[in-house]
């Protein structure tokens, strides 16, 4: 069956659930506040303030009660250093070794700065946060890479971006869920079925940036642009003449397995009610919006694709809001067109790189994806030095030779501790150890949570 036939006909009818069901989840919540009986605008505002500023003193309150690595170092290393008089802001920048160790990149070495600070007068404007890393690993990675989320005075703006230059190593599973498949003797080597690993070598270039525009409270129309591009990709197994699940999607769909482009244009909505960007205590974070690769702009290939993110956070004490109860809801589909192997929706294949722990970067893909996570985070030390979280997820996706999205699923679980970094920005130093099918596992570090 060709490849192309079926990516052009849309969206399968459960890809249409999904999408319904994850974004009417928060119809409910938008539209009483659209319909809601007018108010006086000063009063509210100033109800809105006041509300705001009550927040931060008790936020400011709680924080000295906790205790983060600046704390740790000065009880280490000065000890007998005098109080100052005049109190200080906490520092939101973060800069540690970039020490991890996963499945996708072996062991790695590096330095990693993340920054956390509010930009603006209006105390509902949310914190901004960047962060900057440089590594090297052990299966010959180098990666460097910037990002931001930034929010403008009263968050009238959001701007998000990053841009990444990286010498890559790929493990690739093929395509599909890990269904076997039961076409030809290409099909069966694409779908993979046995989890045979083969190996993609590859220079990667990324520039994305979005811009969005607050349009009423809370909610975000944006626009922007993305440039994916890869040069001199090896696929060492192909040049012993065997066949592999990257050559076999690049020939049927006529894309250069040497060198291609993905560019394209954004258009998103975004409703968000986070209390923090980088570990939230409570709110929703959703966003919905179409990727339109074009030749025009140097594409390899014309496509569409509709991507879909949805996080709820439940904080379950008053006394300790650091119990909480968080739920990721994350899908990707090509409506038409076709993109190349490496950039299809699949596992860690979300904006951070996070999703699916207990699998590789990749070990999954499809043009259709569909990933979803419940996790319970917890402190552990009263001074919520030390906290711990336990998590479990499940992804499907289609395959386009017989197995249907939401046919077959594959689960994961693991648990992990967290260290906390920063207090003012709430930067934690994640630990976590995470296992999946297929004799998948291992140890997953890295800065903030995963979502």
């Amino acid at each position: 069956m060709a490849f192309s036939k079926n990516t052009g006909k849309g969206f399968h009818k459960h890809t249409q659930v999904m999408l319904l069901f994850t974004l009417l989840m928060f119809v409910e919540n938008f539209a009483f506040s659209q319909v809601a009986a007018p108010a006086d605008s000063l009063k509210e505002d100033s109800l809105r303030i006041m509300a705001a500023r009550q927040l931060k003193l008790r936020n400011d309150s709680m924080l000295r009660t906790q205790y983060d690595i600046g704390n740790l170092y000065n009880d280490l290393f000065r000890p007998h250093r005098k109080r100052d008089t005049v109190k200080k802001k906490s520092s939101g920048i973060t800069v540690i070794p970039n020490v991890a160790a996963n499945p996708s990149i072996g062991s790695q070495i590096g330095i990693k700065a993340v920054a956390g600070r509010v930009l603006g007068t209006d105390p509902t404007t949310l914190m901004s946060v960047g962060a900057t890393s440089a590594s090297i690993t052990t299966k010959g990675i180098i990666y460097f890479y910037i990002n931001h989320n930034v929010f403008t005075n009263a968050n009238k703006w959001n701007l998000q971006g990053s841009i990444i230059a990286a010498k890559t190593v790929t493990p690739d599973f093929g395509l599909g869920i890990g269904r076997a498949a039961n076409g030809s003797t290409e099909d069966q080597i694409l779908s993979d079925p046995n989890r045979k690993g083969y190996v993609l070598h590859s220079q990667f270039y990324s520039l994305r940036e979005r811009v969005y525009k607050q349009i009423e409270d809370n909610l975000f129309l944006g626009a922007g642009v993305s440039f994916d591009i890869r040069r001199k990709i090896e696929d060492r197994a192909a040049t012993n003449n065997q066949l592999t699940p990257y050559h076999i999607y690049s020939d049927r769909y006529g894309i250069d397995p040497d060198n291609y482009m993905a560019n394209g244009l954004l258009f998103n909505v975004e409703y968000t009610t986070r209390d923090n960007q980088n570990r939230a205590y409570k709110g929703i974070y959703a966003d919905a919006g179409f990727r339109i690769n074009q030749t025009w702009i140097g594409s390899t290939k014309n496509a569409v694709q509709f991507t879909v993110d949805v996080r709820k956070y439940w904080s379950l004490s008053k006394r300790n809001p650091e119990h909480v109860l968080a739920f990721w809801n994350w899908g990707s589909a090509i409506i038409s067109g076709a993109v190349p192997y490496l950039e299809l929706p699949g596992t860690g294949k979300d904006p951070s790189l996070r999703s699916g722990r207990g699998y590789i970067i990749g070990y999954f893909k499809a043009p259709q994806f569909y990933y979803s996570e419940l996790e319970y985070r917890f402190p552990i030390t009263r001074n919520k030095f030390i906290s711990g979280v336990t998590f479990a997820n499940v992804q499907t996706a289609n395959d386009e030779m017989g197995t249907k999205i939401f046919r077959q699923w594959q689960p994961a679980a693991g648990g992990g501790l967290r260290v906390l970094f920063n207090k003012a920005t709430r930067t934690n130093l994640c630990l976590d150890y995470a296992f999946g099918r297929y004799g998948s596992k291992g140890f997953f570090l890295g800065l903030n949570e995963a979502f």
